[in-house]
């Protein structure tokens, strides 16, 4: 998923689209798989440092990073890597979506 799924922005209906669907999905597919013991759980990321991310100038990343409430820079892999850890971790958590994202809500453009 994405935090996309929740705050779409102009220009990319389709791409929010196909995160919502995965986010839609969760709650469904837990139920559904629950019989054969699997959780479903998916992770709803901000603005992460990946490769993609890389590419961008220097100033533009630290733009984005700045949008971010708290902590107020790029998301990364590691936090990512944790909290799949703790899902694995923790047989609780199961039909949801976690944004994971530092309290961003992204702007319309």
């Amino acid at each position: 998923a994405s935090v996309a799924a929740f705050d779409g922005q102009i220009g990319q209906p389709a791409y929010a689209a196909s995160k919502g669907a995965v986010a839609a999905m969760t709650l469904p597919l837990a139920r559904e798989l629950a019989r054969s013991l699997v959780r479903v759980v998916t992770i709803a990321p901000g603005i992460f440092e990946t490769p993609m991310m890389a590419t961008l100038p220097q100033d533009a990343q630290d733009s984005l990073g700045e949008q971010v409430p708290h902590p107020s820079r790029l998301g990364r892999p590691a936090e990512y890597a944790s909290l799949v850890a703790h899902i694995v971790e923790n047989a609780m958590l199961n039909g949801e979506t976690i944004r994971l994202d530092g309290a961003i809500r992204m702007g319309p453009k």
